[in-house]
């Protein structure tokens, strides 16, 4: 690909400025129509070093109002970007709807690093092109030659010569390499819904060009597409509405009865329950100091039926652990903010870092449950959401997390009897909902849904754990055991 590129191309046109003013104006209505519409719009710069992304990255968002936009320059990792999974410093720097966010360098690093594969990067771009987000990928272009003679122009001025580093001159020695390097990355990565425009730099008034022209030409296309998109909504809308086949699960087929096998029968005495959870939460104590000592993060994610006992499972493992430790994330509906985000982004802001836990009551399967019964994801947007969630799980044990999911399990009518405990007792009033009694009269839908839920997404780094819990104490107890286990083996 790169060897095939020709970099003697020059802007030569005598009407440079004019056709510059032009395309600018023009992106600039095409920033505001794509805020209108809610389009995410992220921007990466790649390429050479001193090709100048950072002089392109200047010229091009003169383009764009600046109180849509934000540049990020991602080529350094931080200590708290060291202390989390690789892509958690990306991801969490997403754009909003309507946001352009710009990257002088990007999760492409990580490649060369050796901590992401080709196809771990079409997995991440995949998930935000398809949730309706823009891309625009850029590869900076010059020859050995004309590198070589800008690092020697900035190393002749004091006040430039700060950014040549010794790996730019490393990389122009092994120039040729590099090249390699590039290319293979480039091919692999290139792909339909997010392609890479190379530029070729050596001239910077026929870059300049170039990326304002593939800048433009790319917004119209995906704003051609979002109108397609709000107008066919529109049309079902007028005709009657769009009947959601996510609400009617069309995974009806799915049968493997996970659920309708597991033995609510099994019990447990108080006296034994006290004794075993004194000592389990010792055990826990002792591994909890040790997890931060060797930078070992957890993540524990509960999901259950309403009144499965998510919140006295979660409180007998917070006894016994120091609370500067582990952070307790409950999950509600997504507010405006996190709306305005790909649905996972709110969960790896919570994400914990090396050496802390974090607890999630309820969790990003939401999007497979109540978002698929009830009708808030379409069909294409649940039916994804399982590899979204798989790969999202693989990148957090890749970091060495350590990750345990438990449904919490109880049948029908212990659920109303709980329910109506709680009705009961004044100080318990608070946890019983008019939403959850609806909720039972969809308990097959949501059955069904979690039987596919845990046979397509439990895996060796993050497995399911069904908790029978009709019996509040033999369930407690469980969860325990599972979490003492799994920290003894991860900490050995």
């Amino acid at each position: 690909m790169l060897e095939k590129i020709n970099l003697k191309k020059k802007g030569d046109w005598k009407d440079f400025g004019e056709r510059v003013k032009k395309l600018e104006v023009r992106i600039g209505e095409l920033q505001r129509r794509a805020k209108e519409l809610g389009i995410p719009v992220m921007v990466l710069f790649e390429g050479y070093e001193a090709s100048g992304k950072g002089t392109m990255i200047g010229r091009m968002i003169r383009a764009f109002d600046p109180r849509g936009f934000q540049v990020f320059t991602t080529e350094k990792e931080s200590e708290e970007d060291r202390m989390h999974p690789y892509l958690w410093r990306f991801f969490t720097k997403t754009p909003a709807k309507g946001r352009i966010h710009i990257f002088d360098k990007s999760w492409y690093q990580g490649y060369f690093s050796g901590k992401l594969t080709p196809e771990e990067i079409r997995q991440f771009e995949k998930q935000f092109t398809d949730d309706g987000n823009l891309i625009i990928k850029f590869f900076l272009a010059i020859t050995k030659k004309e590198q070589k003679n800008r690092l020697s122009a900035l190393m002749k001025t004091k006040s430039t010569r700060w950014r040549v580093k010794k790996s730019d001159w490393i990389q122009n020695k092994n120039y040729e390499e590099q090249v390699k390097k590039y290319d293979e990355l480039l091919i692999n990565t290139d792909t339909e819904n997010c392609p890479w425009t190379v530029v070729e730099a050596m001239d910077r008034k026929y870059a300049t060009m170039k990326i304002l022209t593939t800048v433009a030409k790319a917004l119209e296309e995906a704003i051609k597409k979002a109108e397609s998109k709000a107008e066919n909504k529109a049309e079902k809308a007028s005709a009657g509405g769009e009947k959601d086949s996510s609400v009617n699960i069309k995974h009806e087929d799915f049968k493997n009865g996970v659920l309708a096998g597991v033995d609510l029968s099994k019990t447990i005495s108080e006296e034994d329950y006290r004794k075993r959870k004194k000592e389990l939460q010792r055990r826990l104590a002792v591994l909890h100091n040790k997890m931060y000592l060797k930078r070992v993060p957890v993540v524990l994610a509960f999901e259950g039926w309403d009144a499965g006992g998510k919140g006295g499972a979660i409180k007998r493992i917070t006894q016994a652990i120091d609370p500067r430790g582990y952070e307790v994330v409950p999950t509600a509906s997504p507010n405006d903010i996190e709306r305005a985000h790909h649905y996972l982004w709110r969960f790896w802001e919570k994400f914990p870092k090396d050496g802390h836990l974090a607890i999630f009551d309820r969790t990003w399967y939401g999007r497979v449950m109540v978002e698929r019964i009830e009708g808030f994801a379409t069909e294409d947007e649940w039916k994804r959401a399982y590899a979204e969630i798989n790969n999202m799980e693989a990148q957090l044990a890749k970091n060495g997390t350590v990750i345990l999911k438990f449904w919490m399990h109880i049948d029908k009518d212990e659920q109303a009897a709980r329910f109506k405990s709680r009705q009961e007792t004044p100080e318990k009033q608070w946890k019983i909902t008019d939403e959850d009694w609806r909720n039972r009269e969809k308990w097959d839908e949501y059955e069904k849904a979690v039987d596919e839920m845990i046979v397509r997404t439990s895996t060796g780094h993050a497995p399911w754990h069904v908790i029978e819990a009709n019996d509040k104490y033999y369930a407690r107890i469980k969860v325990l055991e599972i979490v003492v286990a799994a920290l003894e083996k991860a900490l050995k």
